[in-house]
């Protein structure tokens, strides 16, 4: 290996001198509540800074205790969370509130490995709610943290295999000062995202760059090594919007596929772009409509396809709508309730785009 202990203390001080010198102004920061310390870790999953920000502001003032967001229904707090994706964080999250608040009398975990037995905490989350709210010297090791380490040590491990993210983890947590636990994993977290970045990163002015091996041996491209690469599933999704008079029909989505607990449409799925696969209906309809624009919306796993067709049904009808609806699941929504399901942005991008 080409790191040596005598680097890990340079390192450490380095990393919190550019902490101290580059401070950024969060409204998580300088407070121990371990509530508002969880509730943005959970935000921040897979989600920038820059669009989770106004989503933990919303959520701190509908919900500024815990008990206020475990006493809340489910149906509002995935609403609330409309737009920010993921929405098992959401669920999770929820949940999380509940055994808190009604389980644990409000009090949070106070060691890593009990933070670690809360529905949605993983390591990652687990070491930023223990160091930042209790002092815990546990090191974070995310995305930032692996290029971090990989290009200033020289680790060739693959970050995507167990072995690797076992070694990155000792190392962090070596790492890490005991006496600043919190302030250092902030740190860490910040330089990555800020100057130790994917792709040209600004390293003529880093202050790791005299000991950093990627950039004395030319590595800075090639460090950190993933080699385990997601399959991305391609799906082509038929929507279809069913009205009659001033009411739509909505299907709330299950387990078992993606958009959990969240509202959209009736839809048939297609295996290939083109298809003649439709809804069937087994009454008259006075209009059927498609319209032109094709929607595309990525997941972690999953490019979704879709288009949409509308559908106006005769409210001589509606009795037959609404038996055919219930026998499938589906809820019958007036107009001016629609605005408080809480929907998929892909369904939002398209209601907003017909001015709804």
């Amino acid at each position: 290996m080409p790191h040596k202990p005598s680097d890990y203390q340079f390192f450490s001080f380095k990393i919190l001198q550019w902490y101290e010198q580059n401070p950024r102004e969060l409204p998580w920061r300088g407070t121990t509540n371990p509530y508002k310390i969880w509730l943005s870790e959970i935000i921040l999953q897979q989600t920038r800074i820059a669009q989770g920000l106004p989503y933990y502001e919303k959520f701190v003032k509908a919900y500024p205790t815990v008990k206020d967001l475990a006493i809340a229904p489910e149906d509002e707090v995935l609403r609330l969370w409309q737009g920010l994706g993921y929405y098992s964080r959401a669920r999770n999250l929820h949940a999380c509130a509940k055994h808190i608040w009604f389980e644990r009398g409000g009090e949070f975990p106070n060691t890593y490995k009990d933070l670690l037995s809360l529905k949605g905490v993983g390591s990652y989350t687990a070491a930023a709610i223990g160091s930042f709210a209790f002092g815990i010297p546990k090191a974070v090791v995310d995305g930032n943290v692996f290029r971090i380490l990989a290009r200033y040590f020289g680790i060739e491990t693959d970050i995507a295999s167990g072995k690797g993210k076992k070694e990155f983890e000792a190392l962090a947590d070596q790492l890490i000062p005991h006496d600043n636990p919190g302030d250092y994993n902030q740190a860490i977290m910040d330089f990555g995202s800020r100057l130790c970045v994917p792709i040209n990163p600004n390293c003529e002015e880093c202050p790791l760059n005299s000991n950093c091996f990627a950039f004395n041996n030319d590595l800075v491209k090639a460090l950190p090594v993933k080699i385990n690469k997601i399959k991305i599933k391609e799906r082509h999704l038929h929507y279809f919007i069913i009205r009659c008079g001033e009411k739509w029909v909505w299907k709330k989505r299950t387990s078992g596929d993606i958009w959990e607990g969240l509202f959209d449409f009736p839809q048939v799925e297609n295996t290939q772009k083109e298809s003649d696969q439709t809804l069937e209906i087994p009454f008259e309809s006075e209009k059927k409509t498609q319209f032109p624009k094709n929607y595309r919306h990525i997941l972690s796993h999953q490019k979704l396809n879709a288009i949409f067709s509308e559908i106006e049904i005769a409210e001589e009808n509606m009795e037959n709508l609404q038996k055919w609806a219930e026998n499938r699941g589906y809820l019958l929504v007036e107009e001016e309730k629609i605005e408080y399901l809480a929907k998929p942005k892909l369904i939002v991008n398209f209601l907003n785009d017909q001015g709804f």
